[in-house]
């Protein structure tokens, strides 16, 4: 009976693909797990209703996971005040001015740059990449699944390879359970090149925004994915610290939170506060900016940061229920079960393969690279003990495969940041990016298993 875990994500992906409706395609996808959790007695479908309330309400439980969810709301205020102030208008009309991005090829490899550049945090990376370029996509009319595709194409790969983050610090606690003969750091560090999705969809990334060249359905991707944010009203620029100042404050807020959090340590920090206390604080100096400069009263400012939370609520409903869906097939044992079976009986070359796929299935199937580490490492590791395999090679293809899994699923939390920050409809994002991650995923498997036959 244990096949019957896959239920649940495989419900979700055809609705999703069916009726283009992630809401209900998630809550579908909760409510069977929640019915495979009892065994399919003949009362079962009404407890397991009353259990799809309790598992969304029990996401709240997790610390981090609230903070996730205040911060999709606080990003909303954020975005709201710095577009209506005119600092958005100003920063692009500033940057066009300078040459810095003369044309859509400039500002597609300027957002590229800055999101490679911000590997404290995969969300702050989106965030400021996404915040900076909203303007001058729209100025050389380019899609905002574009920029979509681009933000998140950078930030989790460059997290995973520059490991000087939270990412370094929650595998390292995984990897000290085992006794290698070497450092727990040095199996992690040995990962950076033979980690390869994340190099290759960096490599993807780059070439695309050089050349300017779009392919499938992100080059006949809608101009504006998400209608109605500019529509009726002209903004006029005004200065550009009312974009700057806020952004300044969110990145080395950021930093300093980490490093705060981290007691002294900027890989211990926590990413989940940091993030939230950065975009609050943020927020709150991008509210005063505007009311000392007398543009706007008080009630005016409430008005919009509330306006500006609204227009994210769909997003972070998803969010929600992507989180409750989660626990439910943690709980069910999905992710173990697909693990299982790709840890079955193989020849020795192919087990990178197969862990790389196993990492994608379980991170496409929960929507979260970090549970598909913590089920995979305590797989993959005690394989390369006993089978005297390279420990940093199966560790690079346990995490390339979550984080291949992650850009392809349109249940991650990852996948919802990066729409919210670019202000893409999630499924056009998922839908123009997916083409992208599956042939980064494809190069990526084939060097896994030319790795497997020329290092085992």
């Amino acid at each position: 009976m244990d096949w019957l875990s896959v239920i649940p994500p495989i419900i979700a992906v055809i609705v999703v693909l069916w009726r283009k409706e992630v809401i209900i395609a998630l809550l579908l996808a909760i409510f069977s797990a929640e019915l495979l959790q009892l065994a399919f007695v003949w009362h079962a479908p009404f407890p397991a209703s009353l259990n799809t309330i309790e598992r969304i309400v029990g996401v709240f439980n997790d610390a981090d996971n609230a903070r996730l969810l205040v911060f999709s709301l606080m990003i909303g205020a954020l975005l709201a005040f710095i577009r209506l102030s005119g600092g958005v208008a100003a920063m692009v009309a500033s940057i066009v001015n300078r040459g810095v991005a003369k044309n859509g090829k400039q500002a597609a490899l300027l957002t590229s740059a800055v999101g490679g550049v911000i590997f404290v945090e995969s969300n702050l990376s989106v965030l400021t990449a996404g915040i900076l370029s909203r303007g001058l996509f729209d100025k050389y009319r380019m899609s905002r699944a574009k920029l979509a595709y681009i933000i998140d194409s950078t930030s989790a790969p460059v997290c995973i390879l520059i490991l000087l983050n939270s990412w370094g610090a929650f595998i390292l606690v995984l990897l000290n359970n085992y006794d290698f003969g070497v450092t727990s750091a040095t199996v992690l560090w040995g990962t950076v090149f033979l980690n390869f999705y994340p190099i290759v969809t960096l490599i993807i990334v780059f070439f695309t925004a050089a050349s300017g060249r779009y392919y499938g359905p992100l080059a006949s991707s809608k101009l504006r994915s998400v209608a109605g944010e500019n529509d009726g009203e002209s903004i006029v620029a005004t200065k550009t610290r009312f974009m700057i100042v806020p952004l300044s404050v969110m990145i080395f807020g950021m930093l300093g939170f980490m490093y705060w959090t981290g007691g002294g340590n900027l890989a211990d920090g926590s990413g989940s506060k940091s993030v939230l206390y950065a975009t609050t604080l943020a927020t709150v100096v991008a509210y005063l900016q505007m009311l000392l400069a007398g543009q706007f009263d008080h009630i005016k400012l409430v008005k919009i940061g509330f306006d500006g939370m609204g227009e994210l609520l769909p997003l972070v409903a998803i969010v929600l229920l992507a989180l409750a869906l989660g626990q439910s097939l943690g709980a069910l044992g999905t992710g173990a079960y697909i693990a299982n079976i790709v840890g079955g009986n193989l020849p020795s070359f192919l087990i990178p393969a197969m862990l790389f796929l196993a990492g994608a299935l379980i991170s496409f199937s929960t929507g979260t690279s970090w549970g598909t580490f913590a089920i995979l490492i305590p797989l993959g590791m005690p394989l390369a003990i006993a089978l005297d395999l390279p420990p940093s090679l199966l560790l690079g293809a346990i995490l390339g495969g979550g984080v291949f899994g992650d850009h392809c699923s349109p249940i991650s939390d990852t996948t919802a940041v990066s729409a919210i920050a670019s202000g893409c409809d999630l499924l056009e994002h998922v839908r123009t990016q997916l083409p992208y991650a599956l042939a980064g995923g494809f190069i990526a498997l084939l060097m896994y298993i030319v790795a497997g036959i020329v290092l085992i």
